[in-house]
C-alpha cells in the first residue's frame, strides 16, 4: 500500500448464505446440517469493490437502502471478514457504527462508559482520565448514574458517540451517526467531527442525506445492489446520484 494511502479497498465481497427453509430449534438444525439437508440461497452484499483514501481525504458512501453501505464500513473497520479480496489500512480507527451497541441494560451510564470503552479498546487508565470529558459532553448529568435500561434511545446514541469519539484517530468511520439525538446534540457531534476533519483525520462516511456528504466530504463513491457504479469528486458523484434517484 502506497504511504500516502489511508484506505485501500481490493476486488472486496462480502457473500452471506441465506436460509431458504425453516429451521424450529437447534437440534432440527444440527441434523439436517449432518445429513446435507440445508439449503441455501447465496446473497452478495458486496462485490468487486475498489477504491483508495488517501490520509486525510473524506469519503463519502452513498446508496440507495440495502445497497450495502453499512456493510461496507464493516469490512472496512474489521467487523466483518471479506469472503473475497482485502482492505487495508494504516492507523488507528474509529469505527462509529451501531452506538451503544455493547451497553449492558442493567449497569448505569458510568459503568457503561468503562465497559463499551473496553470494547473499543480503549483502557481503564484512559477512561479514569477522560470521564470527565465523556459525561461533560454526553450532557447527561445526573442521569450518568441510571441504570442504561431507563434510556431513551437518544440518550444511549449520545453516550455512545461521547465515548467513540474521545479517542484521537487516525481514520473515522461514521455511519449516520451525525443524526442521533436532538437537534443541539446533533449540531455539537457535527461540531466535534468537524474538529476531527481539522486535524487530518481521514474519514470513511455514510449518511442519507446528499446535502451532508457534500458538506462534509471531498470524495463519493456511489453503491448500488453491493457493487460500486461511482467515484470521483464528491460534486461530481451527487449530481450522478441525483439522477440515479429523481
Amino acid at each position: 500500500m502506497k504511504k500516502n494511502v489511508a484506505v485501500s479497498v481490493n476486488n472486496v465481497g462480502m457473500r452471506f448464505n441465506l436460509s431458504q427453509e425453516r429451521v424450529d430449534n437447534l437440534k432440527e438444525y444440527v441434523i439436517k446440517f449432518l445429513k446435507r439437508d440445508l439449503k441455501y440461497n447465496e446473497f452478495w452484499a458486496l462485490k468487486d469493490i475498489n477504491f483508495e483514501i488517501k490520509k486525510g481525504e473524506r469519503l463519502g458512501v452513498l446508496g440507495l437502502n440495502g445497497s450495502g453501505k453499512s456493510t461496507l464500513l464493516k469490512v472496512v473497520s474489521g467487523v466483518l471478514k471479506p469472503s473475497d479480496g482485502q482492505v487495508e489500512t494504516r492507523g488507528v480507527i474509529a469505527p462509529l457504527l451501531e452506538l451503544g451497541a455493547g451497553f449492558s441494560r442493567e449497569y448505569t451510564g458510568r459503568e457503561n462508559i468503562y465497559l463499551y470503552g473496553a470494547v473499543l479498546g480503549y483502557s481503564k487508565e484512559f477512561l479514569d482520565e477522560k470521564i470527565d470529558e465523556i459525561v461533560d459532553f454526553s450532557g447527561l448529568g445526573e442521569f450518568i448514574e441510571v441504570p442504561i435500561k431507563n434510556y431513551s434511545s437518544g440518550m444511549k446514541s449520545r453516550l455512545g458517540f461521547s465515548i467513540a469519539t474521545v479517542v484521537e484517530p487516525d481514520i473515522l468511520i461514521l455511519d449516520e451517526v451525525l443524526s442521533v439525538g436532538d437537534k443541539t446534540f446533533r449540531r455539537k457531534s457535527e461540531r466535534k467531527i468537524m474538529s476531527m476533519f481539522d486535524k487530518g483525520v481521514t474519514v470513511l462516511f455514510v449518511s442519507h442525506s446528499l446535502e451532508q456528504v457534500q458538506r462534509l466530504c471531498d470524495k463519493a463513491i456511489i453503491l448500488d445492489s453491493g457493487r460500486l457504479v461511482a467515484k470521483g469528486p464528491v460534486d461530481k458523484v451527487a449530481r450522478i446520484y441525483k439522477n440515479m434517484t429523481e
